[in-house]
């Protein structure tokens, strides 16, 4: 499970990440509630998280094509002390009592611009840390480190909001990117793994549309993520009204939601370490049972009956997350990779912006138990129709049986069937 962490270079990485994707989640709390604070509007904030978002969906091809021609270490040097460097001003602004709600704007246009060069750069750095055997695991554990930052980091936040203010969660912020950097410098050059990298050239972006486009593996799973990340992730409008509107719970019982899909998030990203491959089928059956699953808690009776079905719903969340990754990585040519990552990613995160009107439109019109049964019923029949257009393409056939008392689903090529026939 935890193999990759044997490489030094790659263990420096994770330590550093551990600390930095803390601060980071104590900034996304911090940097909402300050612009709730100075404009006391809900839209206000849904602006910071759009400026946040938008360089990616704009950019975010570019900056495929940069990290492609750049070498990582340097790279990620620069855009993780511009990430510091804006926590730092923000804190400063803050603590001074001189910050504005567009210096909060402009702070999360940054992090997002920053963010179109890092994105592909981290994404793409974990093959030269660890080499292709242990990529699997290895994005499996930034996913598990994610997740776990995903819990601890608002919690200290609130604390630190309510005991001595947004400012001081800011500077932790800045702070933490003290970790990945020194993480950065202290590596050995000669342990990485060597990748091609890209030279200069015109039609370098249109080179790695077109190459993803003649590849059914790749442009099929990143349709899938798509599908599933814009219709299936909009969990801030669903979990929010279903503990107000459904259940009458109160702020308590959406903490709790989220909590509870964040471990569920965590066991899978840890489970995805343990199986050590990327196959196709898992990600179908992920995204199948992930859509399922959403259609079984928007019908759910209890509020505690929902509550239990955050965690697996969260695990085969990630399943899908952490399979799609390192499935995408393992078929890209390595001088393709940014190119390659930098559209998964935009797919990805741009995926939940998208959707989320629809889903509030849903919800508004018909209700939350409408909205989130529609946006599990169109990600798992994503999921079931690309499966057996992958199948097609690839001359497999869908088979189910028995191993020890267990179901089995799987796809078997066609010449093979029909070798065991005539046998």
């Amino acid at each position: 499970m935890f193999s990759s962490l044997s490489v030094r270079n790659y263990r420096l990485y994770f330590i550093g990440q551990v600390v930095s994707n803390t601060g980071t989640w104590m900034q996304r709390i911090a940097q909402d509630w300050l612009v709730l604070s100075l404009t006391g509007s809900a839209t206000a904030v849904g602006i910071t998280t759009a400026l946040q978002f938008l360089p990616m969906l704009l950019f975010g091809l570019y900056g495929g094509v940069l990290v492609d021609r750049l070498p990582k270490r340097p790279t990620l040097l620069v855009t993780q002390t511009a990430m510091a460097l804006t926590g730092l001003a923000l804190a400063f602004l803050t603590l001074t009592g001189h910050v504005e709600v567009w210096h909060v704007y402009v702070a999360a246009f940054a992090v997002g611009l920053a963010t179109v060069i890092d994105n592909p750069a981290r994404q793409t750095f974990v093959t030269e840390m660890v080499g292709r055997d242990q990529l699997q695991n290895a994005v499996s554990l930034n996913s598990a480190n994610f997740q776990s930052a995903r819990l601890v980091g608002p919690a200290v936040a609130g604390l630190m909001i309510t005991g001595v203010g947004t400012g001081w969660a800011f500077l932790f912020n800045g702070l933490s990117f003290v970790a990945p950097i020194a993480g950065l410098l202290l590596m050995r050059a000669r342990d990485l793994h060597v990748v091609e990298r890209s030279p200069r050239a015109k039609g370098q972006l249109r080179e790695g549309l077109q190459y993803v486009a003649g590849r059914p593996e790749l442009i099929w799973t990143i349709v899938l993520v798509g599908f599933v990340s814009t219709f299936g992730f909009n969990f801030p409008v669903y979990l929010s009204a279903f503990a107000d509107d459904v259940f009458h719970a109160g702020a308590g019982s959406y903490s709790l939601f989220n909590t509870l899909m964040a471990v569920g998030s965590l066991s899978g990203a840890l489970l995805a370490a343990r199986r050590g491959t990327a196959r196709f089928r898992v990600l179908v059956a992920g995204a199948v049972a992930f859509g399922t699953l959403e259609i079984v808690a928007a019908l759910a009776p209890s509020l505690w009956l929902f509550a239990l079905l955050m965690a697996p719903i969260g695990m085969f969340g990630m399943t899908v997350n952490v399979t799609a990754n390192s499935s995408v990585q393992l078929s890209t040519d390595p001088a393709m990779r940014g190119r390659v990552m930098s559209l998964y990613m935009m797919v990805f995160m741009g995926g939940a912006p998208l959707g989320a009107p629809i889903a509030g439109w849903i919800t508004d019109a018909y209700g939350v138990r409408a909205g989130l049964a529609a946006g599990g019923a169109i990600a798992a029949l994503a999921a079931a129709v690309i499966g057996l257009v992958l199948a097609r393409v690839g001359n497999l056939r869908l088979t189910v049986g028995w191993n020890r008392g267990h179901p089995v689903v799987r796809f078997v090529p066609r010449e093979r069937e029909q070798l065991a026939t005539v046998a």
